[in-house]
């Protein structure tokens, strides 16, 4: 028996990209590291602006990556376990870490900043441009 999604329906065509999103971000069940989204004032322009705003206490600049692929964005943290050290107790652990987010169509990646142990990363959407096309019919006999 096949497996009924909410795309399959014969009236919804071209939503495959959409239902795999949808199935990859359910996967994603790690909590770590915790992040907010929150949305900002938009201006200039911009349709809406949103800010992510990632905990990684203890990663340095370059133990991050921020990439996009498509629409997705992509934050890895990759932390070198310094072998000299002994530990009495260990209660933050040096991890690696993989998170990612969805972006809408025409969200954009402005910038990001780290500061205080918390990675923020500002994204926006500009106002989209209005087209309107006409479809030409033609005739056959």
């Amino acid at each position: 028996m096949s497996r009924m999604t909410p795309f399959s329906s014969p009236l919804l065509l071209g939503f495959d990209a959409m239902e795999k999103t949808l199935e990859r971000i359910a996967k994603n069940g790690d909590g770590y590291p915790p992040y907010n989204i929150e949305r900002l004032g938009g201006s200039d322009g911009c349709l809406e602006r949103l800010r992510i705003t990632l905990a990684v206490a203890g990663f340095a600049e370059s133990d991050l990556d921020i990439s996009i692929e498509e629409n997705q964005l992509t934050v890895r943290g990759k932390q070198v376990d310094e072998g000299d050290r002994e530990f009495l107790h260990r209660g933050i652990a040096a991890r690696q870490f993989q998170r990612m987010f969805v972006l809408a169509d025409g969200m954009r990646v402005t910038g990001a900043a780290l500061k205080n142990g918390l990675l923020a990363i500002d994204l926006d959407r500009p106002e989209p441009e209005r087209l309107v096309r006409k479809i030409n019919i033609a005739v056959t006999e």
